[in-house]
């Protein structure tokens, strides 16, 4: 399978440290060592303290970049790039804590005085970094965020924020550490899945992704139709989260839409690049984490950043069918949508974030009415996995972008409208369709899994889902997209 070949340039300061990778093993796939699971010592305390260690499943850390606002546009940049440098550290930090489960077991302080420690000191120099360069360029810096350094141990058997509807998300059925699924790497588990028949229908939380269309307002809609990247555009970037940074995701991406999407991208680059939407007049970048089959193929990217290297292995499926549609709003008309504006939905830390902004919907086809957040459905034979996504689609009126990412949109409110200060643009709903063997789940363990791409340490949680779009529509099609949803027609 290909993948994006542009030329591409790492600056060093964001660069992940290159021992970092040599800790990938097996397969292509960072191991996961349970070494409690075959623990014969006698001596009581050291099981004890080896028992503990193991428990410690993943690394959590506050999401800085969540809590930023007011960033100058001149120091947006700088900001993005220290961000994203604080992820690298987070992931060579889980990578460590993946690879040193012996010394664990026999040091009970190992994580707190070998890993936590460090890259509390680590994360500190960063933040002081964001806040002299927020300043410099004239704003006025959070002080506070010193308070973010800190990073926890997560131990297997806890939760994420908010808890999940479905299972308590720690052990499978029998109790077995969420060290390992079987495959010998960190995730997905047996209790990440959940038979779409055990799911109640009408149960999922609609907090975020509430549907922007229905009977009242503006009904027309609007699909475009971008096939399913058979042109094999993939990499491990960012544009919206992380400009200018080499593998900023630390997972890989399909592309559908603009076909010169990658971290380096300009404006102008997107406005001049090939599509593969077949309205030429539509180069929007519409991209999100690819779905793997851990079956034990070697992928193109096995061996690197953002692919096996970090925890990513399996064969990337495709979707069989990908449906891209705006439709507009239950309250009346909408207005077109700014060029270039940026939109982010879900969040790919939402295992150790908590669900504030996660956006997740998994379900089955046939079974539609049966919505899951944090687990994986297991699909009946005939049945396709549905991977859906409602957008944000309230604008402010002013911003393509902010410097979290997010404030510059909202979701609509229950009765449909908008927030005060916001107006309704029309909403992107993505739909995804695949078809995956359904795993087996016996005896605590899962065979064959499906799992989405993440970042290392969210060890890939169907929580951590999400999706990204940048418009790159010229103005003749985007009026053409908000004349045809305030007019209540379907086009294409």
């Amino acid at each position: 399978m290909g993948r994006n070949t542009r030329k591409r340039r790492t600056p060093p300061a964001t660069r992940i440290v290159a021992g970092a990778a040599a800790l990938a093993v097996g397969g292509g796939g960072l191991i996961w060592a349970n070494f409690y699971a075959s623990a014969h010592e006698e001596d009581s305390g050291r099981n004890r303290a080896r028992s503990a260690a193991a428990q410690i499943a993943t690394i959590d850390c506050p999401d800085v970049g969540q809590r930023i606002r007011d960033v100058p546009d001149r120091a947006r940049g700088e900001v993005d790039g220290e961000l994203a440098s604080m992820d690298s550290q987070i992931t060579d930090a889980y990578q460590r804590l993946a690879t040193t489960r012996r010394a664990q077991a026999g040091d009970a302080l190992f994580v707190r005085n070998s890993i936590l420690g460090p890259l509390k000191d680590r994360r500190k120099a960063l933040i002081d970094r964001i806040q002299l360069e927020i300043n410099r360029a004239g704003g006025r810096a959070d002080d506070t965020l010193d308070e973010l350094a800190g990073c926890q141990g997560r131990p297997a058997d806890q939760q994420q924020d908010g808890g999940g509807q479905n299972g308590d998300g720690g052990h499978n059925g029998d109790g077995q550490d969420q060290d390992d699924n079987g495959n010998g790497v960190a995730g997905p588990v047996a209790d990440d899945f959940i038979d779409i028949n055990d799911v109640r229908p009408n149960s999922r939380d609609s907090r975020n992704g509430l549907a922007a269309d229905g009977d009242g307002g503006s009904t027309g809609t609007f699909t475009t139709d971008c096939g399913v990247n058979e042109n094999n555009l993939f990499n491990s970037d960012n544009l919206i989260a992380a400009p200018g940074v080499d593998n900023g995701a630390h997972h890989t991406h399909d592309y559908v839409g603009n076909q010169d999407n990658d971290a380096f991208s300009s404006d102008e680059d997107l406005a001049t690049a090939d599509t593969s939407c077949r309205n030429q007049g539509d180069r929007s970048t519409y991209y999100w984490p690819v779905l793997r089959l851990q079956d034990g193929t070697r992928e193109f990217d096995a061996n690197d950043q953002g692919g096996g290297a970090e925890g990513n292995i399996g064969r990337i499926l495709k979707p069989a069918r990908a449906e891209l549609r705006f439709v507009g709003s239950r309250r009346g008309d909408v207005v077109a949508m700014p060029k270039f504006l940026r939109v982010i939905t879900g969040d790919a830390k939402s295992f150790t974030n908590g669900d504030a902004n996660a956006n997740t919907s998994w379900s089955c086809s046939g079974f539609e009415d049966r919505q899951v957040t944090d687990k994986y459905p297991l699909c009946p034979e005939g049945s396709q996995v549905l991977r859906t996504t409602n957008f944000q689609s309230c604008w402010d009126g002013r911003n393509i972008d902010s410097a979290n990412h997010r404030d510059h949109m909202a979701f609509v409110q229950e009765d449909g409208g908008c927030p005060n200060g916001f107006q309704a643009v029309p909403q992107l709903q993505v739909r995804l369709t695949y078809d995956i063997p359904t795993p087996t789940v016996e005896n605590g363990q899962v065979r064959n899994p499906y799992a989405v791409d993440s970042f290392p340490e969210q060890l890939h949680k169907p929580i951590t889902d999400h999706n990204d779009f940048v418009n790159v529509m010229d103005e003749d099609l985007m009026n053409e997209v908000v004349d045809c949803v305030n007019r209540g027609e379907d086009c294409q």
